[in-house]
């Protein structure tokens, strides 16, 4: 009877999710393009918008196996990839690898269901859904930056733009030295930047690597972190929509832009005013979700050995890079980024451990700088720019803040850790001589 409160959560959770996708769906098919549920199902046949995801997703699910059915798993996924690759060939239809991976994914939930009970059906349930909700978290994704653009006409660029002089104008800056840098430098970080999601495989990989071994996930990894980073981002995109300064400020926006001074002249102070953009144009700076991913990437690998440590800093310093240098966010949705990251990951980290006043004292000092960075840049971003000398120091000593709070919460955490007991084994009973 213990177990039935925690199925009637998930059951509940199940629902809520299935009516958050054909909402989705819905809104999609309102704008006259399919949705996630739609793209995902096309995907079991048709060519994939991403393989490298879908197998990704494959590799995070292949955790809970033996390294036997790992590698039984992979050969399937390539054999069946090398027989739609030729059926495409075929038939001259878009050819892209993938479904392989989809197809072993889908086939364990089968095996799950009909071949397996108790805890092994659990844990494989557990594997397939990781590696289902990577791959419709990353659908969901391209939905709701459609459906920014299409119901957010008016973006606020200009608010953002002026509060970010009080740091400097740092896109500016950084667009100027990636320019600087040539070819070499644009494709490093040209590369990184798309890539991000490898990197955020490889630590999640390395999180969960002793699941098959000891029959359960952690109580907190990177990718419950990244997934609520997903879910909670673009509701923000929504409350306070802006396109970017290659886009507001830049060529890349065409006839929308207010005008062509991305990276070379700064924006003017004028009164910030909400301008209106184009219907295609995701609104989704504020805050920097691919900062707030490298910063979670960040966290997280900071307890793998010291290639992992060291390729967790590279990837951050070189997305902050590539979000500034290519003209993507303001320096105001990079802090806001940061923040946003660090007070979602201390939550998680206290709901698996159990909910405390420390937590509950830096959560709520995290939210309200996140909240304070929002009212600020919308309502006081000329008074910002009047006085960088003040207002600027004073964003960055909120961010330090709330990184000083999240080490030094963390850190206590981890010294009043319960250890996990293990069970000691059962010692057989020796029969007595007679």
């Amino acid at each position: 009877m213990w177990r039935r409160p925690k199925v009637l959560l998930w059951a509940a959770v199940g629902v809520v999710a299935f009516g958050f996708f054909v909402a989705l769906e819905a809104a999609a098919r309102h704008y006259g393009v399919p949705g996630p549920i739609t793209v995902q199902a096309r995907e079991v046949i048709f060519a994939p918008q991403s393989g490298t995801v879908l197998y990704a997703a494959m590799a995070l699910m292949m955790v809970v196996l033996t390294w036997r059915q790992r590698f039984v798993a992979v050969g399937a996924a390539i054999a069946i990839d090398l027989v739609f690759w030729f059926v495409r060939w075929l038939v001259g239809a878009e050819m892209m690898y993938g479904n392989g991976a989809l197809w072993v994914t889908l086939g364990c939930a089968v095996i799950a269901v009909t071949r397996r009970t108790g805890s092994e059906r659990a844990l494989l349930l557990k594997g397939v859904g990781l590696a289902l909700l990577l791959v419709a978290g990353r659908k969901t994704g391209y939905t709701w930056l459609l459906i920014t653009s299409k119901t957010r006409p008016m973006v606020l660029d200009q608010y953002v733009a002026t509060a970010d002089h009080a740091l400097g104008n740092p896109s500016w800056v950084a667009g100027r030295i990636v320019e600087a840098t040539g070819t070499v430098g644009f494709h490093v970080l040209e590369w990184v930047y798309i890539q991000l999601a490898v990197m955020a495989v490889a630590v999640a990989l390395y999180q969960l690597r002793n699941v098959a071994a000891e029959r359960r996930f952690p109580s907190h990894h990177l990718v419950r972190t990244f997934l609520v980073i997903g879910l909670l981002g673009p509701g923000i995109y929504m409350i306070f929509p802006v396109v970017g300064p290659i886009f507001a400020y830049g060529a890349d926006g065409e006839g929308w832009a207010l005008a062509n001074l991305w990276p070379h002249t700064p924006p003017p102070l004028d009164t910030p005013l909400p301008m209106p953009f184009d219907g295609e144009t995701p609104r989704n700076c504020m805050p920097s979700l691919h900062t707030a991913w490298a910063t979670a990437i960040y966290v997280h690998s900071r307890r793998g050995p010291l290639a992992m440590r060291l390729a967790g800093t590279f990837w951050l310093i070189a997305t902050l890079g590539a979000t500034l240098g290519f003209g993507y966010h303001y320096g105001a949705d990079i802090i806001a980024g940061v923040v946003f990251t660090l007070t979602i990951d201390a939550a998680l980290r206290a709901l698996a451990r159990g909910w405390d006043r420390r937590a509950t004292l830096f959560v709520g000092h995290g939210a309200a700088v996140f909240v304070a960075y929002l009212v600020s840049y919308r309502f006081l971003p000329t008074e910002m720019a009047a006085l960088p000398w003040l207002s600027g120091p004073l964003l960055v000593l909120a961010m330090c803040s709330v990184i000083y709070g999240f080490v030094r919460t963390t850190r206590e955490w981890d010294r009043t850790a319960v250890p996990v007991p293990v069970p000691r084994p059962r010692r057989e009973r020796t029969p007595e001589l007679v």
